[in-house]
Parts: structure tokens; C-alpha cells; sequence
């Protein structure tokens, strides 16, 4: 398998490949010979002024060669038209090709050489000085000095970026292991460390809901060894004699061993993350007024408001707090909802001296309670499906004092108001109110 790293630098260094070729082809394409062609004729006009006719003595030619190769000081050769020496000055020179019609630039064992037919068809002859290039050969010399450069810079770039690459690979295989605390170094603002950044939240989002299972087993555990102990006390007593108070007593035990069950289910499905089975409009001020009439006394006000969800759950959600006010605070409980800034907000509160501000933070905690708890003991789930299922609505909920009453639960959740109900409603539901 080809390395990430190696698969960007050949990328780039054959593009670097391309670009000097291509250069090439457009440098030898673009010129324009036509100049250069005049240029060599010229030069021929010129140098044959400076050079005896065809019809001297080759002395007189080779004298007047070396005096202007002496001038020049470069190599100079003079050929005949049959490409045959006739004078030379300075180190051997290739003759021009039996195929050129023109001048230009010829090769030989001594390098490059410019070559120029003088008017009488005799051939001209110069060599280039060492220290001097042909054009293309210099353009070429120069773009793969570049195409060098970049790729020897790229490769500490391209490995940068791999090397993240490969160190997100190594967290992603150890969180795979077993090992959730493993995370990666969030380096630069690419996307490479956005990727980095969304392993870090998925990792530890898994560690967290790990983490909650965990104390789930380990508290549910816990809390179901009390009510299983009493119904086998129970069964144990049943068999000496049928009570009616110890048969009373077993099933308030499986009952409350159901709840806990199906609140611990409810728990572990939020938890999970699994979308809502229902997403419908829902009239939260019907669904509030239903469950608090099921209540001793309970005082309900507020405006007709929808929101959306599963209406399931937001009934399981009002109950529990209702339930939570009843048991561990202190009656009447006071429940109202209005709408702020177009969130509608629900406070259920109660009479009770509230939760100490130290244990505040933790009452939505699974299996949680506080030294303010009065009553009879419930589940320990109540509050913390109440705080999920808030969230899983959008919203949030928060305890604190609201107004004159200090123990106050206040749900926040994105709704609207009712356009066709009345703008406001007062309701007292309780046991002091006939139906």
C-alpha cells in the first residue's frame, strides 16, 4: 500500500515534471525563426567583408581567419561549400551538416557552435565561449532548478500534513482497543485538524456515554437489591400466613421494582442517542393540566403553548417533576408556563426550603440525592430523565429560587403560542377542586 505522504509528493513532483516539459515544447514552439535567420545572413554580409573572396590563396584566407579569431577571441573555422576546411583559428570546430541551408547552432565533441553561411557559399564557423549556453538548454537548466526546489520544499509540507494523518490513526486504532481516554493533538486550522477536532468530540462523547452506562449498571444494581429483598421477605412471610397488609406492601415493592426498570430503560435509550420515535406538535399547557390533575393539589397557570416532540416524553418529563415536588418538597405545588422569547418556559415549584446551593449542580445526576430530601425515596432516575429528555427536546432545565419561592424547577423549551386559544388561562386542579 502506497503511503499517503508519497502519493501527494509524486503528485507534485510530476505536475513540477509536466510544467518543465511543457515549457520546453511552448519555448521551442514560440521562437520565432525568421529573425534568427536574418540575423545569421547578416552576420554573413558582415563577415564576408572581413574575409578575403574564395578566389584567394588559403594562406591569405587562413592569415585573415586567425587576425578576426584573435580579434573575436573565439574559435573560428572556414569551410567551402562542400563542407571541406579551407582556414582555422583556435580548437577544432565541427563542420555544418551537408543538410543545413541556413545558419545556426551546430554540436560537436567541443560543445556548441555557431554557424553562418556567407554569400559566396562558404561556411563560417565560432565556437561558444564554455562559460556560455544554448537558450533553451539554460531555460531548461533553469526550470528543473525550480522543479528541484519546490519538491525538496514540499516534502517536509506534504509529510507534515501526512503525519497528523498517521497520529490520527494510531488514536483511532487505540480508541478501537479499548482505550477511551485516547485523543489526538489539534494542530493548524485545516481540515486535517478539524477531522482531528471531530475524533476528539466522537471520542469523548463514546467515553462519556461509556462512563454513564457504567454508573448505570453499577447504581441500577444497587438500587435494585432493596425492593428485590423485600419481595422475597415478603414471599418468605406469605407463606406463613396471608396478610393483607404484607400482600399490600409486595405489590407496592413490584410496582416500584417495575418503575425502576422502566425508567432505567428510558435512561439507557436517551442516553444512546436514539432519534425521537415521534416528532408532532404537542400542547404542552393540555399535557401539563392532564398530569396535574392527578395530583393531590396542584395549581396550574399559564399560556396555551405548542411545542414539538414526543408527547411521551414530555408527559414522563412533567410527571417527574411534579412527583419530585410532592415527595421532597413541601405542598401546594405551583406550576407555570409562559412564553419568553418565543421559548416556552415551565416552573414547577413547591413550598419546601429548596436544595442546599453546594449539592445544586449534581441533582440531575443519576441515582443522586440530596441531605434536603424529605419523604419517601423514589427511583433516584426522576430528575435525570427529566434533564434528558429536556435536552433531547432542545432545551434545558435548571433548579433555583424563582420569585418569592426558593425550590424551583424551570424547563426550557423552543415553542410557540396558540394564536386561536385565549391568551391566558388560570387553572387550580387538586383534590380541594371538584371535577
Amino acid at each position: 500500500m502506497k503511503r499517503l505522504y508519497l502519493q501527494f509528493y509524486l503528485t507534485i513532483v510530476a505536475s513540477l515534471v509536466l510544467v518543465v516539459v511543457a515549457a520546453g515544447v511552448m519555448f521551442r514552439l514560440a521562437v520565432d525563426v525568421t529573425p534568427a535567420e536574418r540575423a545569421f545572413e547578416l552576420a554573413g554580409e558582415i563577415a564576408a567583408a572581413a574575409i578575403p573572396p574564395a578566389m584567394e590563396p588559403r594562406e591569405t584566407q587562413q592569415r585573415a581567419i586567425a587576425r578576426l579569431a584573435e580579434r573575436l577571441r573565439v574559435d573560428l573555422a572556414l569551410f567551402d561549400a562542400a563542407r571541406a576546411p579551407i582556414a582555422a583559428a583556435g580548437n577544432p570546430l565541427p563542420a555544418p551538416g551537408r543538410f543545413r541551408r541556413g545558419g545556426g547552432w551546430i554540436y560537436g565533441m567541443t560543445g556548441p557552435a555557431w554557424s553562418i553561411r556567407l554569400p559566396d557559399g562558404r561556411w563560417l564557423v565560432a565556437g561558444v565561449p564554455a562559460r556560455r549556453w544554448h537558450p533553451g538548454l539554460a531555460l531548461l537548466t533553469i526550470l528543473g532548478g525550480t522543479a528541484l526546489i519546490v519538491a525538496l520544499a514540499a516534502l517536509p509540507v506534504v509529510r507534515r500534513v501526512t503525519r497528523r494523518l498517521e497520529r490520527l490513526q494510531q488514536s483511532v486504532d487505540s480508541l478501537g482497543a479499548g482505550d477511551l481516554s485516547a485523543r489526538v493533538t489539534v494542530e493548524g486550522r485545516d481540515e486535517v485538524a478539524r477531522l482531528a477536532a471531530s475524533f476528539n468530540r466522537a471520542a469523548a462523547q463514546i467515553e462519556s456515554l461509556v462512563d454513564a452506562h457504567k454508573m448505570l449498571l453499577a447504581n441500577a444494581s444497587h438500587e435494585l437489591r432493596t425492593p428485590l429483598t423485600r419481595i422475597r421477605l415478603g414471599i418468605e412471610l406469605l407463606k406463613k400466613g396471608d396478610d393483607p397488609k404484607r400482600r399490600a406492601d409486595l405489590e407496592a415493592d413490584i410496582a416500584e421494582l417495575d418503575a425502576l426498570i422502566d425508567e432505567i430503560l428510558l435512561a439507557s435509550r436517551l442516553d444512546a442517542g436514539v432519534a425521537l420515535d415521534v416528532n408532532e406538535e404537542v400542547d404542552l399547557l393540555a399535557l401539563t393540566a392532564e398530569e396535574c390533575a392527578r395530583s393531590e393539589a396542584c395549581a396550574l397557570s399559564g399560556d396555551p403553548t405548542i411545542v414539538r416532540g414526543d408527547s411521551r416524553l414530555l408527559r414522563r418529563m412533567i410527571r417527574n417533576l411534579i412527583v419530585n415536588a410532592e415527595q421532597h418538597g413541601k405542598p401546594p405545588v405551583e406550576v407555570e408556563l409562559r412564553i419568553v422569547s418565543g421559548q416556552a418556559v415551565l416552573n414547577v415549584c413547591d413550598q419546601g426550603p429548596g436544595v442546599p446551593e453546594a449539592e445544586r449542580a449534581r441533582i440531575f445526576l443519576p441515582f443522586q440525592r440530596t441531605s434536603a430530601i424529605g419523604g419517601r425515596a423514589g427511583t433516584g432516575l426522576g430528575l435525570a430523565l427529566v434533564r434528558q429528555i429536556a435536552e433531547r427536546h432542545s432545551g434545558s432545565v435548571a433548579y433555583g429560587p424563582c420569585g418569592t419561592r426558593v425550590s424551583c424547577f424551570t424547563v426550557t423549551l423552543p415553542g410557540s403560542p396558540v394564536d386561536s386559544d385565549p391568551p391566558s388561562s388560570e387553572r387550580n386542579i387538586g383534590k380541594s377542586r371538584e371535577a
